[in-house]
């Protein structure tokens, strides 16, 4: 497949998954766009279009993941404390998805990826290289952590 039309099917993909986790739209663009170059530069083979969604999903989680934690955005997040300039997003969250984004990182991805994506328990378990059963106790105490929370909003 050509690259750009590869880089058009999964583009909108891709950005959703970064702009939930980084919460910010033009750090959401640098992490999409250096995704698509590791996949420019690596030259993967895909097997079919499952996989190329779960490497993508997988790949993207785990930047996000490592950009969130590096020392640079350590050393920035005082200015988030700024008062924010308004810029017109098109993508909307609501109140759950928000909730879901501040779940521990085991949590979040199972639940992002079962309940937004789409992925069956046993698929998530090979993506994240754990046992099915441990993902389906994630998801279940992720479940009754975010009922604490949305029960408490109600």
């Amino acid at each position: 497949m050509e690259f750009e039309t590869f880089y058009l099917k999964h583009y909108q993909f891709v950005f959703s998954i970064c702009y939930t986790y980084m919460k910010n739209r033009h750090e959401a663009e640098d992490v999409t766009e250096d995704i698509f170059v590791k996949v420019y530069t690596s030259k993967i083979c895909f097997e079919n279009e499952e996989h190329e969604k779960s490497w993508l999903a997988v790949a993207t989680i785990n930047l996000c993941k490592d950009r969130l934690k590096s020392w640079w955005k350590r050393k920035i997040s005082s200015l988030e404390l700024q008062e924010e300039i308004p810029v017109n997003d098109e993508i909307k969250t609501d109140d759950t998805l928000n909730e879901v984004m501040k779940l521990p990182s085991k949590y979040k991805d199972v639940v992002y990826l079962y309940y937004y994506m789409g992925y069956s328990t046993d698929e998530i378990a090979v993506m994240l290289k754990k046992p099915a059963s441990t993902i389906r106790n994630h998801l279940r105490e992720a479940r009754l952590k975010l009922k604490d929370v949305l029960e408490g909003e109600v």
